[in-house]
C-alpha cells in the first residue's frame, strides 16, 4: 500500500516532465522550416538549376536504364538523349528569337498605346467638360499676336507603365549572363546525374549504415523514380499539345507570331490557375495590338480559354485520374509560396515539385495527416 502510494507521484512526476516536451521542440520545428524557405530563398541562383536537373535526371533515368540493357554506355546515351530533347527546343528557340525580339522592343509603344485606347474610350463614355473661355481686356485688342494654346500634359499612367515595361526589358537583360550560367550548370548536373548517380546511390545504400535493407531501398527509389517520371512526362505531353493546338488554331485565324503564342502558352500551364491567366492577358493584349480595339482583339484570348477548358476539364482528368488530386486552395498557396521564393521558375516548378513530395512521402508513409490535407476534395 505504501509502495503504491510513493509510486504514485513519481509516475505524475514523470508524466509531467514529459508532457511539455512537445510544446517545447515545436518552436524549434518552425525556426528549422523559416530557415529552410529562406536559404531557398537566398540560395536560389545556386539551387534553382540543381532542383530542374534533378527532375530532368528523373524523367531520362529510365530511358538511360534501357539503353543501358543493349550496352550502350551511360555517357553515350545521356549525351545523345539530351541532344534529341535540346535539339528541337535549341531550333525552336532560334524560331521564336525574332519575334520575341520584335514584342519586347514593341512592349513600351503597344502600353502606350493601349493607355491611349483606354483613355479615349473613357473620355467617349465620360466627356470631360470644356474649359470656360477666357474674358479678354480692353488692352488685349490692341495685343496683335495669337494666343498659343499650352500643350497638355501627357497621361501619367501611360508614363508610369512605360517606365515600368523600360525597367523590366533593363532587368531581363542584366539578367542574362546569370540565366547563361546557370543553364549551363543545369546541363552538367543532368550529365552528372544519369552518368554516375546510378552508381553513387548504390555505394551510398552499402556504406551508410542507416539503410539496413538494401534491397527494399532499392526497390523503393526505382518506384519513386517511375512514378515521377511518367508524371512528368505524361504533364510535358499535355502541355506540348495545348501549345501545339494553340499555335496552330491561332495561325488558322490569322493572328500574327502564333507559334510563339503557342511555346508560351504550353509552358506557363505548368502553373495552374496563375499560368492560363497570364495566358489570356498576354494573348489579350496580342489581339488589341493587331486588330484595335474592336471585337476582333478577344479572339486570340477566346481561342486559347476554349482550348485550355477543353484540356483542364476533361483531357488531364482522363489521364491523371484521381490519383494526382490537389485541393485549389492548398495548390494556389504553394503556388504563391515558390513563387516568392524563386520568381517565375518557382511557378513554374511548383507543380512538379509537390507531386514529388508527395509521392516520396506516400511510398515512405510518412506525413500522412499532411498528405490527406493536400488531397482534400473541393
Amino acid at each position: 500500500m505504501t509502495a503504491d502510494k510513493a509510486s504514485a507521484p513519481q509516475t505524475e512526476t514523470t508524466k509531467n516532465n514529459r508532457a511539455p516536451t512537445l510544446p517545447r521542440i515545436a518552436p524549434l520545428y518552425w525556426l528549422l522550416a523559416l530557415a529552410f524557405l529562406y536559404t531557398l530563398y537566398f540560395a536560389k541562383s545556386l539551387l534553382m538549376p540543381i532542383v530542374v536537373a534533378l527532375m530532368f535526371a528523373l524523367l531520362l533515368s529510365p530511358l538511360v536504364k534501357l539503353l543501358k540493357r543493349f550496352y550502350i554506355p551511360r555517357t553515350i546515351s545521356a549525351i545523345v538523349l539530351l541532344a534529341a530533347i535540346g535539339g528541337p527546343f535549341t531550333l525552336l528557340g532560334i524560331e521564336l528569337a525574332d519575334p520575341a525580339q520584335k514584342w519586347a522592343s514593341r512592349f513600351p509603344e503597344l502600353v502606350q498605346k493601349t493607355t491611349q485606347e483606354l483613355d479615349s474610350l473613357k473620355n467617349s463614355v465620360t466627356p470631360q467638360p470644356k474649359p470656360a473661355p477666357k474674358e479678354k481686356s480692353f488692352f488685349s485688342f490692341f495685343n496683335s499676336e495669337e494666343e498659343v494654346p499650352e500643350p497638355a500634359d501627357d497621361n501619367p499612367l501611360s508614363q508610369r507603365l512605360t517606365q515600368g515595361s523600360l525597367e523590366m526589358l533593363v532587368s531581363a537583360l542584366s539578367a542574362t549572363p546569370v540565366v547563361l550560367a546557370q543553364f549551363l550548370t543545369f546541363l552538367i548536373m543532368v550529365l552528372f546525374l544519369m552518368i554516375f548517380g546510378p552508381n553513387l546511390y548504390r555505394q551510398a545504400t552499402h556504406v551508410l549504415p542507416q539503410v539496413s535493407d538494401e534491397q527494399h531501398a532499392k526497390e523503393l527509389v526505382e518506384r519513386i523514380q517511375r512514378e515521377l517520371s511518367r508524371y512528368i512526362l505524361t504533364v510535358s505531353l499535355i502541355n506540348a499539345g495545348l501549345g501545339i493546338t494553340t499555335a496552330s488554331v491561332l495561325w488558322f485565324w490569322g493572328v500574327e507570331d502564333a507559334l510563339l503564342w503557342g511555346a508560351l502558352v504550353g509552358l506557363l500551364n505548368f502553373a495552374p490557375y496563375v499560368g492560363p491567366l497570364i495566358s489570356l492577358c498576354v494573348l489579350s493584349v496580342a489581339g488589341l495590338a493587331q486588330y484595335g480595339m474592336g471585337w476582333h482583339a478577344l479572339l486570340p484570348a477566346a481561342i486559347y480559354f476554349g482550348i485550355n477548358m477543353f484540356e483542364a476539364q476533361i483531357v488531364t482528368p482522363l489521364v491523371l485520374g484521381q490519383r494526382m488530386r490537389l485541393n485549389p486552395l492548398m495548390l494556389m498557396l504553394w503556388l504563391i509560396l515558390w513563387g516568392w521564393i524563386w520568381g517565375v521558375v518557382g511557378v513554374l516548378l511548383a507543380v512538379p515539385l509537390l507531386v514529388c513530395l508527395k509521392l516520396v512521402a506516400e511510398q515512405l508513409n510518412l506525413f500522412r495527416p499532411w498528405i490527406e490535407l493536400i488531397e482534400a476534395p473541393a
